[in-house]
């Protein structure tokens, strides 16, 4: 039998990185996701899953059907993402497992790179323990990785066990790092009742609350002539794309927001004097908040009009997805199920906490398929310190295997659909 840390050290060394920028009706974004999907498929079907399947568009699907005397219990899905960010590099990562004795960890001797305990406090939770971690040159892929090596570890202990389970669906999508993971997800075909992502961070704590969210594209378009000869004539447009970017809110961004509190992120910025582009992402748990931050980039627009004249400030925005919570609030016992089966893994207090971002649960969730979030027990995602305990994935295979186990759900489920 394989375990979930040779899994995700495997499934780490797999280039999969998504593209913010491949065109719209690239499905995937990126060819090289289909390396993972394929591996899933075999390795689902070396398990004895035959239905196990890779479509055109790079989702991979397989169904296990109930054990005997538990068809009555509902269908429970369980969706991971293959993809990695493009924030950082995901090629050629070499994976390695340290012991954290406390203190500064040292990633790669040769090239100095070391994660600073001062840096990262959460450390300290893990003095004592197996960390999977990189060598400092790329990121490491525990987001999402380890959700889908934490799935395929307790599909494979569960069916080896022989151990009780009603229906369950798995489904593993590509590019959800760049808001696209459902864009092609057959919520009809995966066959589900409710499901799970297990794509959350440290292995305590899960997730029903998400950012609504917006895109926003700001054109400045500004004017070009020879500098020498452009006394009241020159209008440049990158000096008036960091004036519109000043009338917002300073404090209001990812560097200096937590909890609940929402933001305006400049993603990104190019352009020359003649025209300039900026890119925005917009994020608040709370939709009237939301609707004022969409409301603020116009009214900055507008400023910039008054001081340019029309058209010099032309913004674009289109949202993305909305809180979860917003639907999740009704169905709080598919939530209740997943604290209870935090708790019989062995965690004592679980927690949850807004998520400061989105899933593919989130868009799940919209689009009829319940779906709060797991944790998969990696931390510091998008980066060269990335890192996941051993002890945590382990707790997340437990996790799964009790969430599934018939006297859970007919306890916190059909009960509760009884009353």
């Amino acid at each position: 039998m394989d375990n979930v840390v040779d899994r995700l050290i495997r499934y780490a060394k797999i280039y999969t990185e998504s593209d913010y920028h491949a065109p719209a009706d690239a499905a995937p974004s990126t060819r090289c996701q289909f390396d993972l999907a394929h591996l899933l498929v075999e390795e689902l079907r070396g398990l004895g899953v035959d239905n196990a399947r890779c479509d055109e568009t790079c989702y991979v699907y397989a169904t296990i059907p109930a054990t005997p005397g538990c068809e009555h219990l509902p269908a429970i899905g369980l969706i991971a993402h293959m993809d990695t960010t493009p924030d950082m590099t995901g090629k050629d990562v070499k994976p390695q497992v340290l012991h954290y004795d406390g203190g500064d960890l040292v990633l790669n001797r040769e090239q100095n790179i070391v994660m600073e305990a001062a840096k990262f406090p959460e450390l300290q939770k893990f003095v004592g323990q197996d960390l999977v971690c990189t060598d400092g040159t790329t990121l490491l892929g525990a987001d999402d990785k380890a959700g889908v090596a934490i799935i395929l570890q307790a599909v494979e202990e569960l069916l080896a066990e022989g151990t009780p389970h009603g229906k369950l669906c798995l489904g593993f999508t590509p590019d959800e790092e760049i808001g696209r993971g459902t864009d092609h997800f057959d919520v009809a075909g995966f066959g589900a009742d409710f499901a799970y992502t297990l794509d959350g961070g440290d292995i305590t704590d899960y997730e029903y609350e998400t950012f609504n969210a917006a895109k926003s594209v700001v054109t400045i378009n500004g004017f070009s002539i020879h500098p020498g000869t452009s006394k009241d004539k020159m209008k440049n447009a990158i000096l008036i794309a960091q004036e519109f970017n000043g009338l917002l809110p300073p404090l209001e961004t990812p560097a200096h927001t937590e909890g609940y509190q929402g933001f305006f992120h400049l993603q990104e910025m190019h352009g020359v004097a003649e025209k300039a582009v900026m890119e925005y992402i917009v994020r608040d748990h709370s939709m009237e908040r939301f609707l004022q931050r969409k409301a603020a980039l116009d009214q900055a627009a507008e400023q910039i009009d008054r001081r340019y004249g029309p058209g010099t400030a032309v913004v674009d925005t289109q949202d993305q997805y909305y809180n979860m919570y917003e639907v999740l609030k009704d169905h709080m016992e598919i939530v209740a199920l997943a604290e209870a089966a935090m708790k019989a893994a062995g965690i004592a207090h679980p927690t949850h906490s807004p998520i400061r971002g989105g899933t593919d649960g989130c868009m799940l969730t919209y689009k009829g398929l319940l779906c709060p979030n797991l944790p998969s027990g990696g931390h510091n995602a998008h980066g060269r310190f990335e890192f996941a305990p051993v002890e945590s994935l382990k707790t997340g295979v437990r996790t799964v295997k009790a969430l599934v186990s018939p006297a859970l759900v007919e306890t916190v489920i059909l009960k509760k659909e009884e009353n």
